[in-house]
């Protein structure tokens, strides 16, 4: 036993009481960000917490302006959201002349969603049979907080920190990333990153990119009676979609990845029509689109989109004349770590002393903030944290004590061991 673990042994009622507050605190997301949302209440406080721990906050108020700056620039960014009363805060523990490591987190959750679904109120945070239920447990104020108590746990055991150690606690990712995006803008860097997302003992070295569509269909309303004088809009969209399938069968014979699915265009609404007995005047119809790092771009695919639009545009009398309107809605690039990169080593090192068994270093469907740290910021950037992806936005959502007292742990010792390197 390292007596790192013997002062977590020490301090884990401490350590877990600091998270039941933060869970406590109400901090959703209104519409996916775009109405707003909660999050002032749990960011003062993480802010009062790492000043009582003698680390420097600074607040950032989150601007429209400044997302609309990164979306010009790096074609990130998801503008129309209200940020009144939300600011990120940037948490900085000054230390010695090493390696400088920054770990990542949000403190908006999504909505709880029916209350009475739920086995004990969102925000009471309740213990049982080693979990801890509460909404944004698993996402992700288990992981932020893992790696706030990361930093307490070398204080407790009377460690002088090797390198600077910041924490950005962000809005707004629930709404795209705009949290993290305002956080880079405002110039956040490290020596490397670590976003405290849940990877269910597992570290996420590659993500998939996304992009949602909507298409929306014009057609010529009728009484059915007398089809042949309208135009349905629903089988035009069906045109549409069949195109749309064979570019996905496209990608899937094209591309590969030794760690992420392969890419794949979903339908995932569809709405049209008024009645039974009328031609579909109108149809709209939204998708979302994962595509692969390296070998797939967001542009090409925004290109090969639209292209398949265009094909059935070009060969339909009726399309060709009234073009559907498409709109891309929400988007965010792919992310793709190299494993020979000297911090995915020390990430490797701390996962083993702690746990006693190699680290497995996987790939994500799911988009993460972790493109924007990597492909904006250039930080070298894994993925890790407690709790498991299933657990995100679910009723009942919970996070296992143990992973968050390990999640602790191995953050103090990747701080050692990536900061403490010459």
């Amino acid at each position: 036993m390292n007596s790192l673990h013997k002062v977590l042994e020490d301090h884990q009622a401490e350590y877990l009481q600091y998270l039941k507050e933060l869970i406590a605190i109400d901090t959703h997301d209104l519409g996916h960000g775009i109405d707003g949302g909660l999050e002032q209440k749990g960011q003062e406080y993480f802010e009062a917490l790492v000043k009582k721990m003698g680390g420097q906050a600074v607040r950032d108020q989150m601007t429209e302006e400044t997302i609309q700056k990164c979306l010009a620039e790096y074609q990130e960014g998801n503008p129309g959201h209200n940020y009144e009363n939300r600011f990120n805060v940037y948490a900085c523990f000054k230390g010695g002349d090493g390696p400088s490591l920054m770990f990542n987190g949000h403190m908006d959750t999504m909505p709880a969603g029916p209350v009475e679904a739920w086995k004990y109120p969102p925000h009471q945070p309740t213990l049982e049979d080693g979990k801890l239920y509460g909404l944004g447990s698993a996402d992700m104020k288990g992981g932020l907080m893992a790696a706030l108590m990361g930093v307490k746990l070398l204080q407790d055991a009377g460690i002088t920190l090797p390198g600077d150690v910041k924490i950005t606690s962000v809005c707004d990712e629930e709404g795209g990333g705009n949290g993290s995006m305002q956080a880079i803008m405002a110039g956040q860097r490290a020596d490397a990153c670590v976003v405290c997302e849940g990877t269910d003992d597992e570290a996420i070295a590659a993500h998939m990119g996304f992009v949602f569509f909507r298409v929306q269909i014009e057609g010529r309303a009728n009484h059915s009676g007398a089809k042949w004088k309208g135009v349905s809009a629903i089988e035009k969209a069906m045109k549409l979609i069949r195109e749309l399938d064979e570019l996905e069968h496209g990608w899937l014979l094209s591309y590969k990845h030794p760690l992420l699915p392969p890419p794949n265009l979903n339908i995932g609404t569809i709405h049209g029509g008024t009645a039974g007995s009328t031609v579909a005047g109108s149809c709209q119809f939204e998708t979302c689109i994962h595509f692969l790092p390296e070998v797939m771009s967001l542009k090409q695919v925004i290109e090969e989109f639209q292209g398949a639009i265009d094909r059935v545009c070009t060969a339909d009398l009726w399309l060709k004349e009234h073009r559907p309107e498409i709109t891309m809605y929400q988007c965010g690039g792919s992310f793709e770590m190299d494993l020979d990169h000297p911090f995915v080593g020390a990430m490797r090192s701390a996962y083993e002393s702690c746990r006693n068994h190699p680290l497995k270093l996987v790939g994500s469907p799911a988009g993460c903030d972790s493109r924007l740290w990597r492909n904006i910021a250039k930080m070298p950037v894994i993925q890790f944290g407690p709790g498991r992806l299933e657990q995100c936005h679910a009723v009942n959502e919970y996070l296992e004590v143990e992973a968050y007292f390990q999640a602790i742990e191995i953050y103090a010792q990747l701080i050692l061991d990536w900061c403490g390197q010459k």
